[in-house]
Parts: structure tokens; sequence; C-alpha cells
């Protein structure tokens, strides 16, 4: 189980904890991530996804799940991400022929 936005594909970040004497040890900067069921309008059913609350802000914006992942960079996306968007595109495909 990663730690990695299916979405954005943020991960963990490395960093130092500092105390007020100003000792340093290492930490990691784990991303929020939440398990959330998008709508796909164009499929017309929920997908879940495990993604960060960035991510999840950034997808409202857009206008949707589907908008986020036209623009969406296929590297950036999960397997199971780039599945749905091949699903849509698909679907989208056979709607406007």
């Amino acid at each position: 189980m990663s730690r990695r936005c299916e979405l954005t594909g943020k991960g963990p970040m490395s960093g130092n904890n500092v105390s007020h004497a100003k000792n340093r040890t290492r930490r990691r900067f784990l991303p929020n991530l939440n398990d959330v069921t998008l709508q796909s309008e164009t499929l017309g059913r929920g997908v879940k996804l495990k993604i960060s609350a960035a991510a999840l802000r950034t997808v409202d914006h857009r206008g949707g799940l589907d908008a986020f992942l036209v623009k969406a960079k296929d590297d950036e996306l999960s397997i199971a991400a780039l599945k749905v968007k091949k699903e849509i595109a698909k679907a989208t495909a056979a709607a406007q022929a």
C-alpha cells in the first residue's frame, strides 16, 4: 500500500524535525490522503480512488472527475486512474460517433 495520490502522484517527502536547540532528526512528511468515491458523468457510476485533499479541491475546481482526467498527464496517474481515463475517452468517442 503506497502513500501516493492516484491523480496527482504526490508522495512522501523527507525533511528534518528541528528542536528548540536546533538539533535535527530526519522525518517524513506524508500526503493528506483520503479514500473517496468520485462520480463520473459519462460512465454513470462512481470510481473509488485514494487521493490527496489538494487533488480533491482541484477536481472540484476543474468541474468533476471527467474534466480533471481529460487534462491530466498520463505519467502522473495511477494504473487504476489511467484505466478510468481510457474508459471515459472511449465512452465520449462512442457518444459523439
